[in-house]
């Protein structure tokens, strides 16, 4: 018996000399008995598991992928009667210059979130839109803003609700997605945590417009609340007594980067003469805001308490995800078929990892523009078969 034990051991080195290329990973070879690989298995010779170093993202995806953006600046009424062609070439002016922004983050290689937030910023410091700078006033004479965004690769995920004081709230959403360990943070804690990160602050005042405080006085005149504001230039009202240009108050973008990630990011100032801290869709994630590499990207405009009930920027997604509907059928079923059955208005912008894009709205315009990889790009602000659109490209 010690004798053929020797003998085997002998025979075992041997083979295991013969043998000493193997690499570590197979080292023990198959076992006696074990069958041969099977068909599309890594076989035992010249077998290579190190991992490829990552390539920089090229400017144009070997696969054919669109990388690009989408932006919206809210839907509602926005009535063509009321809305001067100077002021009409003003938001489209603002738009391209904000998509136009994000566009070029992406040109860059830059990511899609980085993208989302320099779009968001350009109208966030526009008084023209309800988010920063243009955000309209509650009941008490204050402005309260909202933010969030979400990193479709990692799902992570930030949001502000009720800040009085920091200039750019989408900044400040971001701050918590990636210096927190929190998804949101509200009122006077969140400007706390923003001074510790040194974002701007600005006094009360920044936010204080004319035509936002007309809007305040004459609804309060009513008592009553509004979600869509005025963009014209007088405060006359249609025959329902709402402004005659009224649209959702709310901005926000999503993106797809060349790397095929996505993102999204929302911002707003909520409803004029909001009172008891109301809090809309826009900083809810899921409801306002939502991205997934693995679905889409989305970011929603319009009434806000809707949105929430519906979880409408995830419906989006997990249409896609686990019903195996394009972009284009989610999108559209969750704005016309969950949305405004129960008297939900607005619309949403998304975009998929491979570029496709929809921004289907129930209302009569919505604010928006696109800027693709592919060259197509566009502003619009009413539906594409109305007069004042027919010249121009609908997203």
């Amino acid at each position: 018996m010690l004798a053929r034990g020797a003998i085997a051991l002998v025979l075992g080195l041997v083979a295991a000399a013969c043998d000493g290329g193997r690499s570590s990973q197979n080292e023990a070879g198959p076992k006696p008995g074990a069958s041969a690989p099977a068909r599309g298995e890594p076989s035992e010779v010249s077998v290579d598991d190190s991992e490829p170093e990552p390539e920089p993202a090229p400017k144009v995806d070997p696969r054919g992928r669109r990388w690009g953006i989408v932006i919206h600046g809210g839907a509602g009424t926005i009535n063509p009667d009321k809305l001067s062609p100077e002021r009409e070439a003003e938001y489209r002016a603002k738009l391209r210059e904000s998509v136009d922004a994000g566009y070029a983050v992406l040109a860059d290689g830059g990511s899609s979130l980085d993208a989302v937030q320099a779009s968001i910023l350009i109208l966030e410091d526009s008084p023209l839109f309800n988010a920063g700078k243009g955000a309209v006033f509650t009941h008490d004479g204050t402005n309260e803003m909202d933010a969030s965004v979400m990193n479709g690769q990692t799902g992570q995920a930030g949001a502000v609700a009720g800040i009085t004081t920091i200039k750019n709230p989408i900044l400040a959403a971001r701050a918590v997605m990636e210096h927190s360990p929190h998804v949101m943070l509200a009122g006077p804690g969140a400007e706390q945590f923003c001074r510790t990160q040194g974002l701007q602050e600005v006094p009360p005042e920044y936010f204080h417009t004319e035509r936002r405080k007309k809007a305040l006085d004459r609804i309060r005149a009513r008592e009553t609340t509004e979600l869509d504001h005025g963009s014209g230039d007088d405060d006359s009202k249609d025959e329902g007594g709402k402004p005659p240009d009224g649209k959702f108050g709310t901005v926000g973008a999503v993106a797809v980067d060349q790397r095929g990630h996505v993102a999204a990011g929302t911002s707003t100032g909520g409803m004029t003469n909001k009172r008891w801290g109301r809090i809309g869709d826009s900083p809810v994630i899921g409801a306002g805001t939502f991205a997934d590499d693995d679905s889409c990207a989305v970011s929603a405009t319009g009434h806000g308490e809707f949105f929430i009930r519906e979880a409408a920027a995830h419906s989006v997604c997990a249409r896609m995800q686990f019903g195996k509907q394009s972009l284009t059928e989610a999108a559209h079923a969750v704005v016309f078929e969950q949305l405004e059955p129960i008297g939900g208005s607005g619309g949403v912008i998304a975009i998929t990892a491979s570029g496709e894009r929809a921004t289907p709205f129930n209302t009569p315009g919505m604010y928006r523009a696109h800027k693709m990889s592919d060259g197509t790009t566009g502003v619009a602000i009413w539906k594409s078969d109305h007069p004042r659109e027919q010249a121009s490209e609908t997203p």
